[in-house]
């Protein structure tokens, strides 16, 4: 590294978030990127640490966790070029593997930095904004562009479904081997999960939408309102492409199948997001409209779409949300059996909580908290639901069930999988862990492929989906 004590003389500063008083009132990014002078220092705090738990990600806690990064991201090579002011060559080498950073570099939960080496004793070095900033220079200097096309083109073309980070990142690599790729999205607009499931404060859509763009330039054929089944069929797909990847995420949330559920009001939070979503790309992003004023919100779900959820609704006016999450709450700080560089499970709270805490008085959070029922009025118009207390195993706790006041309730509890009908049009009943599936010609990536995970998740899968894609593309070519 050109300054191994840099994390002895700089301390990590994050990108900053913008005052609460003053994001609440718009749809804008939150947070204000450094700038470049103190960026450069942020990556001196890169400390030639000589085995960089940070760039292989390493499971644990029975598979259902990483420790550091899935995508094996070259992460101290471009911190060291970012330091010494190379900033094309950091993007060369952070697009090796990442062909998406601009998205991760804002939604990522950066388990790199957790399992850092820095992290052992000290803060660790702030990787995820050092990502956004090499992503974003190279998108301001017209770099991004060149990296996409192919040295020369086959005659084979591949049908991707679906426009998530999986589905864009496979498209990406493909094209740049050489395959014509068309996208189909059922969808108005393309970005999938990060165009619709998250919101603009913490995505802007105009990342997407620049992405997109690039994407289209290069080569890359897109298809909106197209569903599978519906708009074209899976035979008229084999006919006109050689090979098909299924990228449509895990799609299907997880319902709530209690008394009440049908009452108006209880709805799933991806629809609630996307509602929102469409709702600002046609207003614009510059002012909230208070559509939830004197409204009391409840969000059933303590992850990250729950505090999407929750920093939306404070956005439009909600006189009182209350998050409840059937966990106890996490500790302070990391328990003997959760070790560096694992991710800490620590309590933590989320822009949207910081949010709600500021509007109001009363507790947002409710920990080891299920809901037992909706009770609706006459004409069936949710007014509050029922709540108990749980204990070990999630047994309800008798004497401590509460009623909670609920204009509208979120059902923020995660995903269950993907819709089952696509993979029955294509006949695929079997899915490998090598992409492949019983189908010779249809590969699976990402989400809908491993159920529900992180975005740096599906870019990988996409990626070496589409390589494993090349592949058996090319063996005909040489047969």
């Amino acid at each position: 590294m050109a300054n191994p004590f840099g994390f002895l003389k700089y301390k990590r500063i994050d990108n900053p978030y913008r005052p609460v008083e003053e994001r609440i009132n718009d749809w804008e990014e939150l947070q204000t990127p450094l700038s470049e002078e103190a960026r450069i220092e942020q990556a001196a705090r890169c400390m030639n640490c000589g085995i960089p738990f940070c760039h292989s990600g390493v499971f644990y806690g029975g598979k259902r966790a990483v420790a550091g990064c899935p995508n094996d991201n070259l992460i101290p090579e471009w911190n060291d070029l970012v330091y010494r002011g190379e900033f094309k060559k950091a993007f060369e080498r952070l697009a090796r593997t990442n062909p998406l950073p601009e998205m991760t570099g804002r939604v990522c939960p950066a388990p790199c930095e957790k399992s850092c080496t820095e992290a052992l004793n000290g803060a660790g070095v702030a990787i995820h904004d050092n990502e956004r900033f090499i992503i974003d220079t190279a998108f301001d200097n017209d770099w991004v562009e060149a990296t996409g096309y192919p040295v020369e083109r086959t005659n084979f073309k591949v049908a991707i479904v679906g426009s998530g980070p999986a589905g864009l990142s496979a498209a990406w690599r493909l094209n740049q081997l050489g395959h014509t790729v068309t996208i189909f999205e059922r969808s108005d607009r393309f970005g999938g999960l990060l165009m619709y499931g998250i919101p603009n404060m913490k995505l802007d859509k105009d990342v997407i939408e620049r992405r997109i763009e690039v994407m289209k330039k290069v080569g890359i054929n897109f298809v909106a309102n197209t569903e599978i089944g519906i708009d074209i069929t899976a035979e008229e797909l084999y006919t006109a492409f050689d090979r098909v990847i299924i990228a449509s995420g895990a799609s299907v949330p997880r319902d709530l199948n209690i008394p009440g559920r049908q009452l108006q009001g209880v709805r799933f939070a991806v629809d609630y997001l996307t509602e929102t979503t469409k709702n600002v790309l046609r207003h614009g992003k510059d002012k909230v409209n208070q559509v939830l004023a004197g409204k009391h919100v409840v969000v059933i779900g303590g992850g990250d779409t729950g505090n999407d959820c929750i920093g939306t609704a404070v956005r439009q006016g909600a006189a009182r949300v209350t998050q409840l999450e059937i966990t106890p709450q996490l500790p302070e700080h990391r328990g003997d059996a959760n070790p560096w560089p694992e991710y800490p499970m620590v309590n933590r709270l989320g822009y949207g909580q910081e949010e709600a805490n500021f509007v109001q008085d009363t507790m947002l959070t409710e920990f080891s908290t299920s809901t037992t029922s909706f009770i609706g009025a006459e004409r069936g118009q949710l007014i509050a639901i029922e709540t108990v207390k749980v204990g070990p195993n999630f047994q309800p706790i008798e004497g401590t069930e509460k009623t909670i006041k609920a204009d509208l309730v979120l059902l923020a509890m995660g995903f269950t999988g993907a819709e089952q009908s696509l993979f029955e049009q294509f006949d695929v009943k079997e899915i490998l862990d090598d992409y492949t599936t019983d189908n010779e010609r249809v590969y699976v990536a990402g989400d809908a492929k491993r159920g529900p995970s992180l975005v740096i998740w599906a870019i990988r899968e996409g990626r070496l989906a589409a390589e494993r894609v090349d592949t058996s593309l090319r063996a005909l070519v040489a047969q």
